[in-house]
């Protein structure tokens, strides 16, 4: 079921109101149920994939905690993560995989005997997949006791409002959640609804209306040289910030009316002034995620600077193989990981008593980073290898005749969206930097003012074909 879509908005009350109807201890099948409804309205037979991975881990936590042998706790903690793994690599990695072994054979002549398989990957496996592994690992560590309620735990798992695409919880955050009462609260639930209309208005107003250039862009890449390009890069840029974070917002709003909060996942991340700053404001919950799982695992910053710079490729590479099987995810990956290396390796820690020369160096930090991560996302969002090389060879050679020489562009289309990005950035730098604060929206008429606002760009600017969330495809 997508937020941005009719079923939701009927969904969505009816949920909240049994939720606060039904006696407590029956709150959590009534969640449980709604979430089967909502992923069942994707592909209702991939719910077993859920299943199969929530029982599984369900009683690995309870072995791991139960067991004194610190092998046999091992041995359970394995045992889950392979299932969780494979899983992965049947359904996202196995045709990936099988094409790139074509590759070898055809260097000899000769025929691939494995066969491709030919099914759809389960929507957001990738997310609920990681969620599921937190919480073994956080058992097996000792920081979370086991979920001795299968119901709790299946929810956590499944919890509809960031089942499809995150933010990725850990368990030490959301499960006793679920168990604590809740109660119907008119402030929660106005703050919860104004996360969700900042939330459709990024996704509905800005992201659908970028959509429709940097697709065309992406999807015709040859047809094109210069400023289209450009173009397309920049509004795609905005585009996956503002329909991810958009359903981070809705997810989050939408949970907080419920009383149960979901960690903020984006937090303005293209005001970062450097490339680490940037991953400290993305994706937060899959890079800690990587941080706490893999990176310090894998040494951290422990030890000497050529293994700690590995280490970072590592996890970067890694980060772009789960975003996606295509070698152009992976070039993502490690473009970030190249980048971060290099900001270590070559930082300048020293502060300037002059202000004016701090200025000059946050800017310039700014503009660097913005202009790494916006040719980082071409990778991203080529169709392929080829189109990523094509843009990146030809997006300099501007033509002023056909600047805005792509199909689908009118004028009105082009300022409006223009404007919008312009608005949104506007927007986040002023809340950034503590000039607009959110307590100032929360009074009375202001609050009146901010839904009515946004209500009637929704509807005057919003495009409503229901289109996807980008992250839906991981």
């Amino acid at each position: 079921m997508l937020f941005n879509s009719i079923s939701f908005f009927v969904f969505f009350p009816i949920a909240v109101l049994l939720y606060f109807l039904l006696p407590h201890k029956y709150r959590w099948l009534h969640l449980l149920v709604a979430s089967c409804f909502f992923y069942m309205f994707f592909k209702p037979i991939y719910i077993l994939i859920l299943f199969f991975t929530i029982v599984i881990d369900y009683y690995a936590g309870l072995f791991i905690e139960r067991e004194q042998d610190p092998k046999k706790k091992k041995k359970f903690l394995v045992i889950s993560i392979i299932a969780n793994i494979s899983v992965l690599a049947i359904f996202k990695y196995f045709n990936f995989l099988n094409s790139n072994i074509d590759g070898l054979f055809n260097l000899f002549n000769e025929k691939n005997p494995i066969p491709y398989l030919s099914i759809l990957l389960p929507i957001g496996l990738s997310f609920h997949t990681f969620q599921a592994m937190s919480y073994t690992i956080e058992v097996y560590r000792g920081n979370q006791k086991a979920e001795t309620h299968f119901g709790i735990y299946a929810l956590y798992v499944m919890y509809f409002p960031q089942l499809v695409a995150g933010p990725i919880e850990r368990p030490q955050n959301i499960l006793h959640q679920f168990h604590e009462k809740q109660f119907y609260n008119k402030e929660r639930t106005l703050d919860g609804l104004r996360l969700m209309i900042w939330g459709f208005f990024k996704k509905i107003v800005i992201a659908d209306r970028l959509a429709l250039c940097a697709n065309e862009v992406f999807n015709n890449t040859t047809s094109y040289t210069g400023g289209p390009l450009i173009i397309g890069i920049i509004f795609f840029t905005f585009q996956i910030y503002c329909d991810f974070s958009g359903y981070s917002d809705i997810a989050r709003g939408a949970s907080r009316i419920m009383g149960i909060e979901l960690m903020k996942n984006f937090n303005a991340p293209y005001l970062a002034t450097s490339i680490k700053n940037y991953w400290s404001r993305w994706h937060i919950s899959l890079s800690t995620w990587f941080r706490d799982y893999l990176y310090i695992p894998l040494g951290g910053s422990r030890g000497k600077k050529s293994k700690t710079y590995l280490n970072i490729l590592i996890v970067f590479i890694v980060s772009g193989f789960w975003h996606g099987a295509n070698w152009t995810f992976i070039m993502w990956g490690l473009i970030h990981g190249l980048f971060n290396v290099a900001s270590i390796a070559f930082s300048n820690q020293e502060i300037s008593k002059t202000t004016w020369i701090n200025n000059i160096r946050k800017l310039s930090g700014w503009a660097t980073t913005f202009a790494i991560v916006s040719i980082a996302w071409v990778f991203f969002r080529a169709n392929n290898l080829n189109d990523a090389f094509y843009v990146l060879q030809n997006f300099y050679k501007i033509d002023v005749d056909h600047i805005v020489s792509i199909p689908i562009f009118s004028y009105f289309y082009f300022v409006s969206s223009v404007i919008f990005i312009v608005l949104l950035f506007t927007i986040e730098y002023l809340y950034d930097r503590g000039i607009i604060k959110y307590e100032f929206i929360k009074k009375r008429g202001w609050s009146f003012a901010y839904f009515l606002i946004l209500f009637l760009l929704i509807y005057m600017f919003g495009f409503f074909e229901k289109q996807a969330f980008i992250y839906f495809q991981f």
